[in-house]
């Protein structure tokens, strides 16, 4: 008799899920497909996979309130956007879609009078960093998705406390999961004693709420560091030492960083604040300061960079729209740097098509990825990228996490955006794209770094996999809409 009421009430969510599957609007027909698939291949494990990490939201509330704080900064500061004077006059004629596009998904405009570094390695973005937090006079703000207890994140927690200490306004916030061991930590405890704000992302503490009202895997992936509102460290790496002990048998991990002064810092501090305030509203939105007198105008030197966000609580598909347009610019050359690749459909059509009319389209990728679904998926498409003539390479002495994009030697993309479906539709996060031709020929020598330390990957070679490999990584890759 119990088991009677169970398999029916299993059967009616079955039936209510699919129904919701069938009628959600922000789903493609590939992600559709895959969870019917899931739903009746696995029917008992799918209504619970569906129930926890079918749906992407963070409760309507939660979106509210995130949307009135950004509208409240954006009204508060609206120098720090940039304008649209300084995309047209910073801009080449043929980028300027790209950088509208962009404007448009997050009101971060085209800021002019930027200057930036690339960073050597890891070593020289935490001693440059470090240098630049014992300098600081007013204010440090960090957020970091991943925050290690090592050498680079004590270091860097050792610095936050002894700026805190001598009166500048320190905040550091972490994402609930990415950073958990930290926050249950005694470094985290001591930094909280020494005057340090700290605060947590996303957080995981009552994990059945979470699981009930939300998903578990909506994270805050961003990476941000601002010292009194002028400098910003920018790209891929979190707060953690290259050896990356979590993981590390895929070790070094590479990364690539810029260090950035002027008006685009402003709006990464701004980006900041609103990820501050979602989870800390006492904090008054007027503490957050943005030196205006540093703000630049349409005739200033320096480069011209606007910052891209993007994450959960913003409109579905913005992320893989915007890389659409910026490589669909490409005339001459496009290389691409990413960890993990799980495109949508339109991402490698769009690449695809670049390199069918002409343009040298290279993509990088990690040799040994530490995730094999995420591998697996990515080699499923090597076939149709190299038959339109996209050079792959797999970079071998370590984990290539750096996230690059550069295009026809005068447009470069940095941050924390994957190519994958998580980086697109669930993950908070945070890049900056900019025209430069100086800085971005410095990128493009690193991408060639990259590739001298890589095995080209060729046709023949694809050919020759075996078939239950070839049947392996598709098969994975049916599932990369859900993954």
């Amino acid at each position: 008799m119990v088991l009677d009421i169970l398999l029916t009430i299993h059967f009616i969510l079955l039936v209510l899920i699919s129904l919701r599957i069938l009628s959600r609007h922000d789903l493609t027909s590939s992600a559709r497909l895959a969870w019917m698939v899931v739903l009746f291949i696995l029917p008992y494990i799918g209504v619970v996979v569906y129930w926890m990490f079918g749906e992407i939201h963070l409760g309507s509330d939660f979106s509210r309130k995130h949307e009135q704080i950004i509208d409240k900064l954006h009204t508060q500061n609206p120098e720090v956007l940039g304008s649209d004077e300084a995309l047209t006059h910073a801009i080449k004629t043929e980028y300027q879609a790209a950088f509208a596009y962009s404007a448009n998904v997050t009101g971060f405009h085209t800021t002019v009078g930027n200057h930036a570094e690339l960073m050597a390695d890891a070593a020289e973005t935490h001693k440059r960093m470090i240098a630049d937090f014992d300098a600081a006079t007013d204010h440090i703000h960090v957020l970091y998705y991943i925050w290690l207890i090592d050498g680079t994140g004590i270091d860097i927690a050792q610095a936050l406390m002894r700026a805190a200490r001598r009166g500048v306004t320190c905040r550091a916030m972490v994402d609930g999961m990415g950073s958990r061991k930290m926050v249950s930590s005694k470094i985290w405890q001591q930094m909280k004693n020494a005057g340090v704000q700290v605060s947590v992302a996303l957080p995981i503490n009552n994990i059945i709420k979470v699981m009930l009202f939300s998903r578990i895997d909506l994270r805050n992936h961003r990476k941000i560091t601002v010292i009194d509102g002028s400098i910003g460290y920018s790209g891929s790496q979190n707060c953690a030492d290259p050896e990356f002990r979590v993981k590390p048998n895929f070790a070094p991990w590479v990364d690539i960083m810029l260090r950035v002064e002027g008006p685009v810092v402003a709006q990464n501090q701004m980006l900041f604040a609103s990820d501050w305030l979602i989870e800390n509203p006492d904090t008054a939105i007027e503490s957050f300061y943005y030196p205006t007198e540093r703000l630049g105008s349409p005739t200033s030197t320096g480069f011209a960079a606007q910052v891209f966000a993007d994450g959960p609580t913003q409109r579905s598909g913005a992320t893989p729209q915007f890389l659409g347009v910026l490589i669909s610019q490409a005339q001459k050359t496009l290389t691409i740097s990413t960890p993990y690749f799980v495109p949508d459909y339109s991402l490698i059509n769009v690449l695809c098509a670049t390199a069918y009319r002409g343009v040298e389209v290279t993509m990088i990728f990690p040799k040994h990825n530490d995730s094999l679904v995420v591998a697996a998926t990515s080699r499923s498409y090597y076939w149709q990228l190299l038959e339109a003539g996209v050079k792959i390479y797999e970079y071998k002495p370590g984990l290539l996490h750096a996230k690059t994009l550069t295009v026809d030697g005068q447009i470069s993309l940095i941050g924390s955006t994957n190519l994958d479906l998580r980086s697109f539709d669930l993950n908070y996060e945070n890049n900056i794209v900019f025209s430069d031709t100086a800085l971005t020929a410095d990128i493009i020598e690193r991408q060639y770094q990259y590739i001298a330390d890589s095995e080209e990957v060729s046709r023949q070679q694809v050919a020759d996999w075996s078939l239950p490999y070839r049947i392996w990584n598709n098969i994975v890759a049916t599932m990369g809409p859900i993954l």
